[in-house]
């Protein structure tokens, strides 16, 4: 999810969660609205999906049943979305073969030296088989004339592809980008729409060429940032989905492109998309992401961008990928010079130049329009109409808080320095010279203002500094704990969402605005929409040397060889990076994994109260909930080690884990634990030895906790001398329990 804070984006912020509410033959638009009706695992053998949709809602809606469905999904699982009323749904809901009914809302959209920094050089040993990788987009859609996406020495697409170009007067594939869809399930969209698989936004472009984008040297956007930017697997393909528009990404188009994606023949799947978290079959992103575990595909999430809130993660499921936003080793800082001198640093990218010649500058409180009624009391926020023009013209505005800076260029001012009050961990790009600082720093300006009857400043383009903190956490990145399953630890691990430059829509601006007139094919932005692409290429890395490997295997090998990351930097510890930092080069090489499949995340289910009748639809086999299968969340073969109690208790848990040999066919590996005051760990057996590759070798963990503060964590780590296969194990207390 993209955390770029322009106009769109406030716009998008606001209107992104109404669900489309349409009216059909008669009934009221507040009476039908668009539903996804779920009904699990696609039937063995030839069916009609559109008959059998079609006859289902016949029975509920009788002969306007063909005008009211708008898509089944039939290549990978059974459903399909229709316009009902409240009744038509509860009917629908209670028939035989129907997992779940809900509503289609709209979700969120959640250099480069990045890879550089976490260990990953362009040079790094890489696969033959990297180019027979295909990374499945679910975004925006693509800008296909990016140089990011040029097929310059590429063969043609794998033998296993089997997806389709949707071509258009305005699009076409090629041997990297080798498959474009584009989805409007809804049939909804507003006019200047691209209706093809091109972007207009930018987000899904840089998505894509963070993931898999070939090397491009000298990128910058407008000279900030300039290197090389590529992808984590340059030479893999790109499959493109585009489930999201101006007006949000809808449930019913992320499903039905992982219907396509699935059958398409993609080998991980990246959706840097999110909501509110969900039950699991609820969730269009969950039901895809376990569609395509079972059919071997990874699902790679951005955690979410509602960070610090403790609980704000989304993409929950514990068969996809949860990946937090962290900071790299560059920061982006915009001078602003005084006329006497004085030079404070604010927090923005600034790409405009006024050049070092210095402008008049006047505080915003002392500028209103009183002519619409406005005093010094609003038009010190500079909001759009405070501020008074004859005064503003031609001038640098200082304002008491930060906004897109509209006020000031409705104004005829210059640009525009502002108080920034809250989190600096981030920065943003304006459609004018603007240059946020803190309070302090805000105050030291306003009295240069006060002390000069003619005051003066020029606010410079932005520099680069090094970032020693790094890599830490940031402010927006959504933390844990899992506010479905508290005992599944998310986010999984963190990796690079923050001033990641990469490629861009040339049918947009840098900021998306309209007062923004700069068309850049590199663009620098930050959100865990940023991060969850480095995870999904890494994943590709991963998947290209061991293509065999399951999506929990991959998983697994990401999470227990991530770098450990600094409490001191991360006060919110393992509920903001999980695992730790992704580490793409030992992760082709863990030792041991954690691997899972279908059926252990079937009795998962069971344990959590599904019912032996929807699990038998989800799978399509005779999954029944039994004694056998009733597993408790911490038998889950899970990388990691949760375990919650309400405050004023102690807790005491059982886990129950299984390992793969992936290393050395003769390896002996000792467990290592890591118990802070508070928390006693044990393992039977703490040593494990084994004979060849593949063979599996289980053992008991059993934690006790005793709980003073929110949380308290340790590891285990099973350690053969080559290998360090480390887990996070974390104690929380539920706030909130229900």
């Amino acid at each position: 999810m993209a955390h770029q804070r322009s106009y769109l984006t406030w716009f998008l912020l606001i209107n992104l969660t109404f669900t489309l509410v349409i009216s059909s033959h008669g009934t009221s638009q507040e009476d039908r609205k668009v539903y996804i009706v779920y009904m699990g695992d696609r039937p063995k053998g030839d069916f009609s999906a559109a008959s059998l949709h079609s006859r289902m809602l016949q029975e509920v809606v009788g002969s306007h049943a063909s005008d009211i469905l708008l898509h089944s999904y039939h290549r990978s699982f059974n459903g399909f979305v229709a316009k009902l009323t409240e009744e038509e749904k509860q009917k629908l809901a209670g028939m035989e073969g129907v997992v779940s009914v809900f509503p289609s809302q709209k979700k969120k959209l959640h250099t480069t030296r990045s890879w550089t920094f976490m260990g990953f050089p362009l040079n790094v040993t890489r696969s033959t088989k990297e180019s027979d990788i295909i990374i499945g987009m679910l975004d925006t859609g693509i800008w296909p004339e990016s140089e990011s996406f040029k097929d310059e020495g590429f063969g043609p697409p794998p033998a296993k592809w089997k997806g389709t170009c949707q071509i258009s007067s305005n699009f076409t594939c090629n041997n990297k980008i080798i498959g474009a869809r584009y989805y409007n399930s809804e049939r909804n969209l507003p006019p200047g729409e691209f209706v093809s698989p091109r972007d207009s936004e930018g987000h899904g472009s840089h998505t894509a060429s963070t993931a898999a984008g070939d090397v491009v040297n000298d990128a910058s956007l407008l000279g900030v940032g300039s290197g090389t930017a590529r992808g984590g697997v340059p030479s893999a393909r790109i499959a493109i989905y585009k489930i999201c528009w101006s007006f949000g990404c809808s449930d019913a188009d992320i499903l039905a492109a992982f219907d396509d994606a699935i059958a398409d023949g993609v080998d991980i799947i990246s959706l840097s998309v999110g909501g509110w978290p969900m039950d699991y079959f609820e969730d269009s992103i969950a039901i895809g992401a376990f569609h395509s575990m079972k059919n071997g595909i990874l699902t790679s999430n951005s955690a979410g961008n509602e960070g610090p809130e403790p609980g704000s993660v989304s993409n929950c499921s514990p068969w996809s990928l949860s990946v937090a936003a962290s900071t790299i080793d560059r920061k982006f800082v915009t001078p602003v010079k005084l006329g006497n001198g004085a030079l404070y640093k604010g927090f923005s990218i600034n790409t405009f130049t006024l050049g070092n010649s210095s402008y008049p500058i006047i505080y915003g409180g002392d500028a209103p329009n009183v002519t619409s009624l406005y005093n010094g009391t609003y038009s010190r926020y500079c909001s759009q109409g405070s501020l008074n023009k004859t005064l503003v013209q031609g001038k640098i505005v200082l304002c008491d808080s930060l906004s897109f800076g509209e006020g000031t260029i409705a104004a005829g001012g210059v640009g525009s320095v502002m108080e920034q009050r809250f989190y600096t961990d981030d920065v943003f790009s304006f459609p004018l010279p603007l240059s946020p600082v803190i309070s302090e720093d805000l105050a030291d300006i306003k009295k240069y203002l006060n002390s000069t009857s003619e005051p003066t400043a020029t606010i410079l383009k932005t520099i680069e500094e090094n970032n020693e903190l790094a890599p830490n956490v940031v402010s927006f990145s959504s933390r844990g704990p899992n506010p479905i399953t508290a005992d599944i630890l998310k986010p999984d691990l963190t990796a690079p969402g923050v001033n990641i430059l990469a490629a861009w829509s040339e049918a947009t601006t840098v900021t998306g605005s309209q007062l923004d007139d700069r068309v850049v094919p590199y663009n620098i932005i930050s959100g865990t929409s940023m991060s969850c692409p480095h995870a999904s290429g890494a994943a590709a890395y991963v998947k290209s040397f061991h293509p065999t490997w399951s999506p929990a295997a991959i998983k697994s090998a990401l999470m227990t060889t991530a770098y450990s990351m600094s409490t001191t930097a991360n006060t919110d510890a393992e509920f903001a990076y999980g695992s730790g930092h992704i580490n793409p080069v030992n992760a082709t090489d863990p030792g041991l994994v954690y691997d899972a499949e279908e059926i252990d995340y079937v009795k998962f289910l069971c344990g959590q109260g599904y019912n032996a009748t929807q699990l038998k639809l989800v799978t399509g086999d005779n999954s029944a909930c039994s004694a056998e299968t009733n597993g408790t969340v911490w038998d889950l073969n899970y990388p990691s080690f949760a375990l919650s109690t309400v405050p004023g208790h102690s807790v005491t848990r059982i886990f129950h884990r299984t390992v793969t040999n992936v290393g050395s066919s003769s390896a002996t590996y000792k467990a290592i634990i890591n118990a802070p005051p508070g928390l006693h760990i044990q393992v039977q057996p703490n040593v494990l030895s084994f004979t060849s590759v593949g063979e599996k070798q289980s053992f008991v963990v059993t934690v006790e906790a005793e709980l003073s503060d929110f949380a308290i964590s340790g590891s285990l780590t099973w350690d053969d001398g080559v290998h360090k296969v480390k887990s996070p194990i974390l104690a929380h207390v539920i706030q909130n329990p229900q």
